[in-house]
């Protein structure tokens, strides 16, 4: 048996001793996985609570009232005399957004003016902020346009000649990618690449503490260390890499989510991707010996990755230092093969840059390997030094 066989049996069997690695694993990534998906699974998020202030109190302010409950994103969940009660229950979360109906608003209607109905709503929450921004916008514009049909209905207009004169011009909005606009599709598919990013560097960082643990690393990396700390990562890759395997077998089969590309790109980019990660974790533990301080370094490297994924904000536009850094980080690189994959079927050709890009991470290695070489030279250093301070004591005594 060679020497990467022997460092392999051995990781198989250290493994199966440590109930907590062991856990990392299996069944903890998948769980994490299970809950990330369940807080989206309704996929569309609706009936967004919103307040209402009416100065008006008009038959007309209360059917824009009722055009509100209408709309399948929003439901008036109370009524409010004055701003300051409104503001106050959207403070305490009680409401997502206040819509204040003006004074005079069916008597600016009736004389051919615009009122102006104001919404507060708090834009921190990006998601949620922006989906009742739209709501509020379709319903006042379903509003208007009824409104219109009864002026021209009015005027002698009938059946499609008053909806012509209300909306002259129709518009038809096609979404070419995630059509049913469900937030698990699009928040999931990046949330997931993220956190398993995390746990692979985690794994490797705690993998190799544990050598620490037990032998010292001069005394594990030996006469070999290439194949020591290959035999050491090849299993957790291999069990990696099965993990992927599990969550785009759940994501686009199970669920039914769309994917028009290539499966063999989509997982060879998988593969890159876990060693590409564990380069890093390897790389952070040899640098700093110690296993707290290198997983401390692992979560600031890896914690912000789903910001730079270019998921909710697109890289294009994203500042230079953030493209620079973002192009540090594996799984956006992964991310953007998975995407291109999944939405549009991209050829080989066009997930080439991404996979050379994580191809490039296997130079963190030679980096590693340098410093695994560093460890074993100064520990033969301290050991010679330590027989000369022996024999000088022993010429002295």
């Amino acid at each position: 048996m060679n020497s990467l066989s022997q460092y392999m049996l051995r990781e198989w069997q250290l493994l199966l001793t440590d109930s907590w690695l062991r856990a990392l694993v299996s069944w903890v990534p998948l769980l994490i996985f299970f809950i990330l998906w369940w807080i989206f699974s309704a996929g569309i998020p609706r009936e967004q609570a919103i307040g209402i202030v009416d100065f008006d109190r008009s038959d007309f302010s209360r059917a824009l009232v009722r055009q509100y409950n209408a709309h399948p994103g929003l439901t008036v969940v109370s009524h409010f005399s004055n701003t300051e009660k409104g503001s106050a229950a959207m403070q305490n979360a009680k409401i997502n957004a206040l819509v204040v109906i003006p004074t005079k608003f069916k008597i600016d209607i009736l004389k051919g003016k615009s009122p102006q109905v104001t919404t507060f709503y708090n834009s921190q929450y990006l998601l949620i902020g922006n989906m009742i921004a739209s709501s509020l916008q379709t319903a006042h514009a379903t509003y208007g346009a009824k409104l219109e049909v009864v002026k021209a209905m009015s005027q002698g207009d009938v059946g499609v000649q008053a909806l012509g004169a209300a909306v002259p011009i129709g518009t038809q909005i096609t979404p070419l990618f995630n059509s049913n606009t469900n937030y698990a599709n699009f928040l999931v598919s990046g949330l997931i690449p993220g956190s398993w990013q995390i746990i692979i560097v985690l794994i490797t960082i705690l993998a190799l503490s544990r050598e620490s643990r037990l032998q010292g690393l001069a005394a594990w990396l030996g006469k070999k260390p290439i194949a020591a700390i290959a035999g050491k990562l090849i299993p957790y890759t291999l069990i990696l890499w099965a993990h992927g395997a599990i969550f785009l077998w759940f994501m686009f089969i199970y669920l039914q989510w769309p994917m028009n590309g290539s499966w063999t790109i989509l997982i060879l980019g998988q593969f890159l991707m876990v060693v590409a990660s564990q380069a890093i974790g390897l790389l952070l533990y040899l640098l700093l010996k110690d296993a707290a301080h290198a997983l401390s370094m692992a979560a600031a490297y890896t914690a912000p990755s789903f910001a730079f994924m270019g998921i909710t904000f697109p890289a294009s536009d994203m500042t230079i230092p953030a493209q620079i850094w973002r192009n540090f980080i594996p799984v956006s690189h992964y991310i953007d093969i998975q995407l291109h994959q999944a939405n549009h079927g991209a050829s080989v050709a066009t997930a080439l840059p991404q996979m050379v890009a994580l191809l490039l991470f296997f130079v963190v290695f030679i980096g590693a390997y340098k410093l695994a070489q560093g460890i074993i030279q100064k520990e033969k250093l301290a050991n010679k030094n330590s027989q000369k301070n022996e024999l000088n004591e022993a010429e002295s005594i």
